[in-house]
């Protein structure tokens, strides 16, 4: 099929190179014409593993192209695929949905015919029914709206997309979204692909219900931990035991300094402002003290942080990680990040590595001592910080880092360091 995928970010320059690689003809739209040419060069600009070769091999095919007009693309696609941001509306827990509408304006207006869109981005309950209104002022032909949520995880997007464990279409009675999707999927659908295929509705609230079950989740295993901790018992432990138990899994319960990125945070905080809104008020309770749970853990890594080193004014503190989770380079609202400025502000000396992303971190914080390796951040350290578990930092060598740093102490804010071997060679261990 001839398809756009319109907005060329993390989500929408996967799906348009993963659609490519399942041998659609497709065309990727972006207004930032910078990223339009890396794009079309075969470039990607974010780290995410297996996707360079895949956008590399579908530019060179012909498969895959990239544009700046949305009047090409109206005139190209057979079916349009909405892949824009929706961030935290400032100075709210909203979603900010004006890329969302900004691209319904900019390409319907174009349209020579009835056309169906798909959206993947995450939105709250009841968007698809506001852009299905929006765009009936904006063209005489017929709009069909549906909702295809994504269901990516970063560090995995490219498996997440070409074999997805599900798939997801919430549809308006009537219409032909449905035929067009299974002809998009047509090769996961072949392979038993479960397909859930649902109201718009229902389909919206799939993806904010997903994260929120999940960021529940690391929030309750993170509140278990300060019970383990005031009861002396191992929080690892216990989540290997109730872990084994199918209806409750291992999955999302490392306790530590809680989650972060570009999805989960916002995702919870306007799911949370939605169910106000619409007055389900156990839901917006809910998700307010999840929130509170996981930002709380934060500030409590840098009280530990203070207490390893006696007072933070004037020490060295070395902070591993930056990005908010291993192989990516995304430092949207990492608790690495923000634990590292918050340890400065109070007077220390914070020196940062990571593997992948450095220069983003670089732009969020400036102010920020940046390492070119572990080692060399460790140097002079008070204290060691492990902030994000990357597999380089858990194979660290305890008496590699203990001939540079200065303390001996170790704060796990993962749970994911061999504890054992790091007490032996001396170290004081904390979480």
């Amino acid at each position: 099929m001839r398809i756009t995928v319109l907005g060329t970010g993390y989500l929408g320059a996967t799906h348009a190179a993963c659609m490519a690689e399942l041998g659609h003809d497709v065309l990727g739209v972006d207004v930032d014409a910078s990223k339009v040419g890396a794009l079309s060069e075969g470039k990607v600009p974010f780290h995410e593993p297996g996707l360079p070769a895949v956008l590399r091999r579908n530019v060179e095919a012909g498969r895959l192209r990239f544009t700046t007009s949305y009047e090409e693309a109206a005139e190209f696609g057979e079916v349009h695929f909405i892949a824009v941001g929706t961030p935290q509306r400032k100075g709210e827990f909203a979603a900010d949905l004006k890329y969302v509408n900004s691209v319904v304006d900019s390409l319907v207006p174009h349209l020579r015919g009835d056309t169906v869109i798909l959206g993947k981005s995450t939105v709250p309950v009841g968007t698809t029914d506001l852009l299905r209104a929006r765009a009936r002022g904006l063209t005489g032909h017929t709009v069909e709206f549906a909702w295809n949520p994504e269901f990516l995880r970063e560090g995995h997007a490219v498996v997440d997309t070409l074999e997805p464990d599900r798939l997801v279409l919430g549809v308006e009675e009537g219409g032909r979204a449905e035929e067009v999707a299974r002809q998009v999927y047509a090769p996961m659908l072949a392979r038993d692909t479960p397909f859930f295929v649902t109201d718009t509705a229902t389909a919206e609230l799939v993806k904010v219900s997903a994260n929120a079950f999940l960021a529940t989740k690391i929030s309750f295993i993170n509140a278990v931990a300060e019970v383990c901790e005031a009861a002396g018992a191992d929080v690892v432990a216990l989540a290997d035991a109730i872990g084994v138990d199918s209806r409750i899994g291992r999955r999302f319960l490392g306790a530590g300094v809680g989650f972060g990125g570009g999805c989960l945070p916002k995702d919870i905080r306007a799911f949370m402002a939605r169910s106000g809104e619409l007055g389900a008020g156990h839901m917006h309770g809910l998700l307010r003290e999840v929130d509170a749970i996981n930002m709380g853990r934060r500030t409590r890594m840098v009280d530990v942080a203070r207490d390893a080193c006696g007072t933070l004014l004037g020490a060295k503190v070395a902070v591993l990680g930056c990005a908010f989770k291993p192989d990516s380079d995304d430092v949207r609202d990492s608790p690495a990040l923000n634990i590292a400025g918050q340890i400065q502000l109070q007077g220390a000396a914070v020196s940062v590595y990571d593997p992948e992303a450095m220069d983003n971190s670089r732009r969020l914080f400036p102010t920020l001592d940046y390492a070119t390796t572990a080692l060399e951040a460790c140097e002079g350290a008070d204290a060691v910080l492990v902030l994000t578990e990357w597999r380089q930092f858990r194979e660290l060598a305890p008496a590699a880092v203990g001939a540079v740093a200065r303390g001996r102490t170790l704060i796990d804010g993962r749970n994911c360091m061999p504890r054992g071997e790091w007490e032996a060679a001396g170290w004081t261990y904390r979480t």
